[in-house]
């Protein structure tokens, strides 16, 4: 016998309307989560190339929507360093190969929308010309001399403070770059720009302490103040902490030769595995986002990376086998291969330097580090708090100008003079090598246009300190310098 259906009509309309109503909504959220939050995996032919262009995490928290980072140079030229000459990143030192969306160190990855996001290749990638109007080389692992950070996060901050930063402005130079269909359109007009607005004036107010702070210039940074002040990391008070970490970048290149060393200036973790993964961190990434296993196949990679050979046919092998003799009695015990103190740490006041880069990291900073990601497998245990910094060896030393801990010299030749004798101002950026003295070109009309003038007298720079070698005659630092070419 059959049943009838006794649900009131207004009843059915009711439940009809509600599972339409659930339809929409769960298109809706499919639509956004497509729009917003997919995420699409990269795909790179070598680990080399991943390292160039490879997410290290820094996309969902830090990342910008890429065709709005494409075109703020364009719309705001105002905010770029220099002499308004150049219009795009260039203007900040970046290395942008041929035929790529995005500059070295330059992440491109879609999650919803194409975002763009820093990796470590940013700062550790050098680049180098034997000539002004020489060819610009790209040696990954170095130390980038000519990226100025600071630059480019004042340069972001200043365009969204800019009241020409409107949806109407930046679609208009979108629409110049690339078709956005009506729906995407939509999206950046009344989430995606508004949101990056406001997410770079919430960046500049977290990096307003640098305003009280000396420069940190291309080829510099300050590694661990930005770490320790942001809320979201160590969460320090920056107004009860005025140190300055201004420091040259590294080179990551041949990590194996450094297993077991103090790593970083100040040897304050020896752990090439936390010192990688806590660089994302540094960078932008966090715990949940951080491509673990890629960062290991990355780690992997810098251990073997060798360095470039000195790229000139200038050396005069008889002075560099004479300086290799001297290196072995007057370096090697600190830089040298199997040093009795290469890799450790040489006590402040015996070295000289510069004390600043010291101070700002505390033993507090340690232990908040220590315990930011004990919930993860793959924490972190070996910070520490140091009184000096580390005698680092001198592989690819050629490459890795300006010297010293805070980028304060040079040249190796001006570092073998005695600290009265070293340029108190010269300028540093500019990547023309010069040969003979073992650094790039730092004074002269092409230096300054290009470079940024650095003074040994602000909190930070100062160059006294390292004065092995000084008291060497002058045909013996020459052979010197001969030989650590070849390193």
């Amino acid at each position: 016998m059959a049943h009838k259906d006794h649900t009131h009509p207004k009843s059915r309309r009711w439940l009809a309307w509600l599972a339409l109503l659930l339809i929409l909504g769960a298109a809706v959220a499919a639509i956004g989560w497509y729009k917003l939050f997919r995420e699409e995996p990269q795909q790179f032919e070598s680990v080399e190339e991943y390292y160039r262009y490879g997410s290290i995490g820094t996309e969902p928290e830090e990342g910008l929507p890429y065709w709005v980072w494409r075109v703020l140079p364009t719309l705001f030229p105002q905010h770029l360093p220099g002499d308004g000459e150049d219009d795009s990143y260039a203007a900040l030192g970046v290395a942008w190969e041929e035929g790529q969306p995005s500059p070295v160190g330059f992440s491109l990855k879609t999650i919803g929308f194409p975002r763009i996001g820093i990796n470590c290749a940013a700062c550790h990638t050098a680049t180098y010309r034997t000539a002004p109007d020489g060819e610009r080389r790209i040696v990954p692992a170095g130390p980038h001399q000519t990226f100025d950070p600071q630059a480019y996060l004042r340069f972001l901050s200043d365009a969204a403070a800019d009241p020409d930063f409107t949806a109407d402005n930046l679609l208009a130079a979108i629409r110049e770059e690339t078709e956005l269909s009506w729906l995407d359109r939509l999206l950046y007009r009344f989430l995606i720009i508004p949101r990056t607005r406001d997410g770079l004036l919430e960046q500049a107010e977290r990096f307003t302490w640098t305003e009280d702070r000396p420069r940190w210039g291309p080829g510099r940074i300050d590694p661990f103040n930005p770490v320790k002040f942001h809320p979201d990391l160590l969460a320090l008070n920056p107004a009860e902490d005025d140190t300055i970490g201004n420091s040259d970048i590294m080179p990551l290149w041949a990590m194996d030769e450094q297993e077991g060393y103090a790593l970083h200036w100040d040897g304050l973790n020896d752990s090439l595995t936390e010192v990688v993964l806590s660089g994302a961190i540094g960078d932008g990434a966090r715990p949940d986002s951080l491509p673990v296993e890629a960062l290991g196949e990355l780690e992997a990679y810098l251990r073997k990376l060798a360095p470039p050979s000195y790229p000139f046919n200038s050396l005069d092998q008889q002075a560099a086998a004479r300086g290799e003799v001297l290196f072995e009695e007057t370096c090697a015990g600190c830089h040298g291969p199997g040093g009795a103190r290469t890799g450790t740490v040489i006590p402040q006041p015996e070295v000289g330097t510069d004390n600043h880069r010291l101070a700002m990291w505390t033993a507090e900073a340690a232990e908040r580090y220590n315990a930011y990601a004990e919930d993860y497998p793959w924490d972190f245990d070996a910070f520490v708090k140091t009184d000096g910094y580390v005698a680092k060896p001198l592989t690819g030393i050629w490459l890795r100008a300006p010297y010293l801990h805070n980028g304060s010299v040079p040249t190796v030749e001006d570092l073998l003079r005695p600290a009265e004798e070293r340029p108190e101002v010269f300028h540093r950026g500019y990547d023309v090598y010069h040969p003979d003295l073992l650094g790039f070109i730092h004074e002269g009309e092409d230096a300054e246009r290009h470079g940024f003038r650095y003074d040994t007298n602000e909190p930070g720079n100062g160059n006294a300190g390292h004065e092995y070698g000084t008291e060497l005659p002058a045909e013996d630092r020459d052979a010197l310098v001969e030989y650590l070419k070849t390193l």
